[in-house]
């Protein structure tokens, strides 16, 4: 059963929020967190098997959000969100313009950053997937949603997702929506060919931080290069050297201190980045901001919302 705790009880140091796998500390250690003293409510525990093993935690939120805008800076974490509230937007890859999703939207892996417009107030349930995690409840290869976000309908389908919403907007509390859809999954569970390879491989990437090289580990799981980037493709819906410089990144970002200074050379360095100037080209990708421009914003959440349960990933992209 979840629980409702302040935010002062996350661990430092931990992300938090949508966008980047299981970003409460709370969530992953002990099952359950919460939302924050400022109108937002947010529950989320870890499902039981056979799910464990294909997602970080389930969620439901309800609230004012931070700001009207988000930018979710690139993450090896899929997600996928049923709407309960007022339509949310979203402009994902090289997009000009955001798209409204009513019901809401499936995210494979993304390889750039994404911009997400929260409704005043959200509600909404949702899941955090662990890179393998989305393909078995997908009806096509993940990598035909890579930066290109789908309903909920077209995944799916409208009869299932209506009767889903429905079973859910009259679900008594937060415990008993995530159950409700907890059991969805499970029913909608299906098997994938290599998804065993790819998890053992991805979570040998995450345990590395990115830096592990991919021909180890291929070597290692006895398979080819062509199938490897095949089956990663259909699976997580980026190559293995794509997900690992994700995953890179990721946790050179969430490891900064952004109230302190930081030496943007050492961080580099640090890294595995040998030429700096790389580091902040790949800044600017996964984040759509230079490395001194995301300090800034981060240092202008944190002083606008310490403490939010959304602080950690997401940026003001007002």
């Amino acid at each position: 059963m979840s629980r409702r705790v302040p935010t002062s009880s996350k661990c430092a140091g931990r992300p938090s929020g949508i966008g980047a796998g299981s970003m409460l500390a709370a969530a992953r250690d002990a099952g359950w967190a919460v939302g924050d003293n400022v109108g937002v409510e947010y529950v989320s525990r870890v499902p039981g098997p056979p799910l464990d093993g294909l997602i970080d935690d389930l969620y439901y939120l309800e609230g004012a959000p931070p700001y009207s805008r988000l930018m979710l800076p690139a993450a090896p974490a899929p997600l996928l969100i049923v709407n309960l509230g007022a339509p949310f937007l979203i402009r994902a890859g090289t997009d000009v313009d955001a798209v409204e999703y009513a019901d809401g939207c499936v995210v494979t892996t993304p390889t750039r950053a994404w911009e997400f417009s929260y409704p005043t107030p959200t509600r909404s349930v949702g899941v955090h997937f662990r890179p393998w995690g989305l393909a078995p409840f997908l009806p096509m290869p993940a990598a035909e949603l890579c930066d290109r976000p789908a309903t909920v309908e077209q995944i799916w389908g409208q009869p299932a997702v209506a009767a889903l919403r429905h079973r859910l907007t009259l679900a008594d509390a937060p415990h008993e929506m995530l159950t409700l859809l907890e059991d969805e999954l499970v029913r909608r569970l299906r098997v994938i060919d290599g998804l065993d390879l790819v998890r053992q491989m991805s979570s040998a990437v995450a345990a590395t931080g990115g830096t592990v090289p991919i021909s180890d580990i291929g070597v290692a799981a006895r398979a080819s290069s062509t199938y490897l980037v095949k089956r990663f493709k259909a699976v997580v819906g980026v190559t293995p050297k794509r997900l690992a410089r994700s995953y890179r990144f990721s946790s050179t970002v969430l490891a900064l201190d952004v109230a302190a200074p930081i030496d943007w050379g050492d961080v580099a360095a640090g890294a595995g980045y040998f030429d700096q100037a790389h580091f902040v080209r790949e800044f600017r990708e996964f984040t759509g901001l230079t490395p001194t421009r995301y300090a800034e914003v981060r240092r202008r959440f944190l002083r606008d919302h310490p403490d939010h349960v959304l602080d950690g990933w997401p940026l003001p992209a007002d």
